[in-house]
């Protein structure tokens, strides 16, 4: 079942998969004429917060979270960024470090980008500085929008938007009718919402009883995507 006015799902996802698409064939080559490609398997870091900034990757093939650790050790996920989609460009463009960390949610093929290659691409290209600047400007709003949740939304509520998000990113090559397995450890599912795993557990299976979720050993489907979409109180 597709989102369309049921639930505004670009206020909750980046759309950094637009930056590269339909890029002019000629400053495409020119931006991936070096890159290198790399296999990772699950649960591998690529960068780490507070590195510096050596380029950018491209998620050709799997997902990867973006997070930061706290002085705990928890870690914050604040993003699950999926094939297609650009990461570490913020911290180049900003000439800054890493501000955050990635590591793999499931085995990725990723490619690296220079950052000299990046911005000599970005220097010569009429689409892409402009691309980039509407992406970061929607990231921020999105950004906002997160942060708003963990304020004025109760955990059932931000679990309820996390799994409705998480389904638009692992729907990616299914067929039409056929069923979306989001498939996510209870920690990483914990660190997205703001929460404990007992709490993930606990509602996990008043959702489950009520007909709104199914589990498949850590997999979960959503069988009522309206239910949860009410659930979130961020329907359209």
């Amino acid at each position: 079942m597709s989102l369309a006015g049921l639930f505004p799902i670009d206020k909750w996802n980046f759309k950094s998969q637009s930056i590269l698409n339909n890029l002019p064939e000629d400053e495409y080559g020119y931006l991936c004429s070096n890159m290198l490609e790399h296999r990772y398997n699950k649960g591998e870091v690529i960068f780490r917060e507070g590195a510096v900034a050596s380029g950018i990757f491209f998620i050709k093939k799997g997902k990867v979270k973006k997070y930061q650790v706290d002085r705990t050790g928890s870690e914050q996920i604040i993003y699950v960024a999926n094939s297609g989609e650009l990461i570490g460009y913020h911290a180049i463009l900003a000439e800054e470090r890493y501000p955050d960390s990635a590591a793999t949610l499931e085995d990725c093929t990723i490619a690296f980008i220079s950052k000299e290659d990046f911005l000599s691409a970005l220097e010569k290209s009429t689409v892409l500085p402009r691309r980039l600047l509407k992406t970061l400007s929607h990231e921020f709003a999105v950004l906002i929008n997160s942060i708003s949740i963990v304020t004025q939304r109760s955990v059932k509520e931000r679990l309820a938007i996390t799994l409705i998000v998480l389904r638009e990113k692992f729907k990616e090559g299914i067929t039409a009718g056929g069923e979306i397995m989001i498939n996510v450890s209870r920690s990483d599912l914990a660190n997205m919402v703001g929460t404990g795993e007992e709490n993930i557990a606990r509602f996990l299976t008043e959702f489950k009883l009520s007909g709104i979720i199914s589990t498949h050993g850590r997999k979960i489907c959503i069988t009522d995507v309206k239910k949860l979409i009410g659930i979130s109180g961020c329907g359209t």
